[in-house]
């Protein structure tokens, strides 16, 4: 596609409604090209007509002390994975300041997805095709002759959900609409897919080093991987991360205590002393390198990130008084502290960096979640840690309920926080003052609420201006001027492509009220105009912020299609469960009987 026909696409109103025909069929004949060349290489390896994977593997053997079946892969999956995370929060940063691609390949950065997940999928492949005998006492005995490496199966299957997640988000978008939010379904898929392939590779370089004499890196590793693991955990924060969240706010405390726990047990458990302090240095590093990329390089809007250094800390802590033996009770005491030390120094964060501060209103319900959410992650963490240790040190029997408990827990506070409410009715009389005059208009705002009470106590009131294509988007609190009056404290795009809203979030409901809207025909829906004065009520913030979605698809469809995409997820969640739990088994069966 010529650059002007991409700017044209761009200047007239882009698809809503999934990829023009031409471009679905040239993504589908590319994809199957690039998989049948994955498949011919290894393929060729295993008849032996071509010697290029066995110089490679010997390579990286050499390089890693693992053997090739394992380091080949894992140096594969590392890169790729550094791809896959550039490239999704790049394609966030352009959805939030430019709106809908003209097309799917018309965003340079789906290419990095694209070539990220590939890479992912190529990774498990490898370590599929490349051993020759049994890989460790863990591999599984698959169609063919092949014996797998348990880690490298898990990775492919992995990359194979989220590689479906391209062609189900195309035909989501045609029967739904665009949802233009990180958390659509098949968005899910896509990056939960690749995420959980940090996981895979966790097992993968357990099988090996277990295989292997001697590792010289393989505390590195570890630590590098779990770096990875927290990494991929946190890529669910994306819109907290870019300031334009579209759930409640205490999924954000909820989310980084999951994360935090669930990573930086398993990985303490799992590599020793110090390493999670480790992994957060790790993800420090990558995350503050994609934010210099993204934001000040490429001038798209500022991408934040989690600190964890506090919660790294106590879980070193907890660790020198708690053997690694008794990750159980580790993972617990962990997960304590971090839901309450750990979410104080989060809290305190929030006001040093985030855009969208946790407001002292929210404590109540943002403690017990957290708390709920790390003590409940902290399990998990432990029983993952405990998984790929074995059997490095004997574990200590656990309860049976302990990780069902842990993992209803999960779900239990995940269930709480989503429902989004309509909330009481409020309206606002909004007065415009222009500070920029046309054709690139922008005013301040004077808000009138009705009832005037109506943003006290509010989780956030903010004016948010995004999808403008001409810049960062912009996410201002508004200033109380008077009981019941506001105002903004940046002047408000209102031309072109902006989207403007006034966005209003109290106790379980996310209200807005359109400023300015484009018209947009691909949908179609008629634009709002910034006029000097208006009053205008506030309704479901969803309906404004996704007003691509179609309003006109059958319930039933639409429970099918939510429960088809679930399905999907509980099964890729299952099935790293499963690996983890017949790593532990088959590796301790081992152990005992040497």
């Amino acid at each position: 596609m010529s650059h002007g026909t991409v700017m044209f696409l761009a200047q007239s109103s882009p698809p809503a409604g999934g990829g023009a025909m031409s471009q679905v069929i040239g993504g589908t004949v590319g994809s199957m090209i690039v998989t049948v060349a994955m498949f011919a290489l290894v393929l060729a390896h295993r008849s032996g007509r071509t010697q290029v994977l066995t110089r490679l593997g010997a390579f990286s053997e050499r390089v890693s002390g693992l053997p090739p079946w394992a380091a080949l892969p894992l140096g594969v999956l590392s890169g790729s994975l550094l791809v896959a995370v550039f490239g999704m929060y790049w394609d966030i940063a352009c959805h939030l300041d430019g709106g809908r691609d003209p097309g799917p390949f018309a965003n340079v950065s789906h290419y990095f997805i694209l070539a990220g997940l590939f890479g992912i999928f190529l990774s498990g492949l490898l370590a599929v095709f490349l051993p020759t005998e049994k890989p460790g006492t863990a591999a599984l005995r698959l169609p063919g002759g092949l014996q797998a490496p348990l880690g490298g199966v898990l990775i492919l299957v992995c990359s194979g959900f989220a590689l479906a997640g391209f062609p189900l988000d195309d035909v989501w978008h045609r029967i739904f609409g665009q949802d233009v939010t990180l958390w659509g379904p098949t968005h899910l898929q896509l990056f939960g897919g690749a995420s959980l392939s940090t996981l895979g590779g966790m097992i993968l370089l357990a099988e090996g080093a277990r295989a292997a004499d001697e590792v010289p890196r393989l505390r590195a590793m570890k630590i590098a991987l779990g770096g990875a693991f927290l990494i991929g955990l946190c890529t669910f924060q994306g819109e907290f991360d870019y300031s334009v969240p579209q759930f409640r706010l205490v999924f954000h405390p909820i989310l980084l205590m999951l994360a935090s726990s669930v990573a930086l047990v398993a990985v303490r458990v799992w590599a020793g002393r110090g390493a999670a302090i480790g992994a957060v240095v790790f993800f420090l590093a990558v995350r503050g390198i994609l934010s210099l990329l993204v934001s000040p390089l490429f001038g798209h809007t500022t991408l934040h990130f989690p600190l964890f250094l506090v919660e790294a800390g106590v879980v070193e802590l907890v660790a020198l008084r708690v053997a690694r033996d008794k990750p159980l009770t580790l993972g617990v005491l962990a997960g304590i502290g971090i839901g309450t030390i750990g979410l104080a120094a989060e809290w305190a964060w929030s006001y040093a960096w985030w855009t969208i501060e946790w407001p002292a209103n929210m404590l109540a319900e943002a403690v017990v979640c957290g708390f709920v959410a790390a003590v409940g992650g902290g399990v998990l963490g432990g029983f993952i840690g405990r998984a790929l240790s074995t059997p490095e040190f004997p574990p200590q029997p656990v309860p049976r309920f302990a990780l069902p408990a842990a993992i209803v827990a999960v779900v239990a506070v995940i269930a709480w926080a989503t429902p989004i409410s309509s909330g009481d009715p409020v309206r606002a009389t909004v007065t415009l003052e222009d500070a920029q005059p046309a054709p690139k208009r922008a005013v301040d705002a004077t808000v009138r609420l009705d009832p005037a009470d109506a943003a006290d106590d509010a989780y956030w009131f903010v004016a948010t201006a995004w999808q403008g294509k001409e810049g960062r988007s912009v996410v201002e609190k508004l200033e109380e001027v008077s009981p019941g009056v506001y105002r903004t404290t940046e002047p408000l795009p209102v031309y072109g492509n902006w989207k403007t809203t006034l966005r209003l979030h109290q106790g379980s409901a996310v209200q807005g009220m359109p400023v300015y809207f484009p018209e947009d025909k691909a949908i179609p829906v008629k634009g709002v105009p910034a006029e000097p004065s208006f009053t205008r009520d506030f309704k479901r913030d969803k309906a404004l912020l996704q007003r691509e979605q179609k309003s006109d698809v059958p319930g039933a469809l639409v429970l099918l299609a939510y429960l088809t995409v679930l399905f999907i997820g509980v099964a890729l969640y299952a099935s790293m469960g499963w690996g983890l739990a017949l790593l532990q088994r088959r590796l301790g069966a081992a152990a005992v009987s040497a």
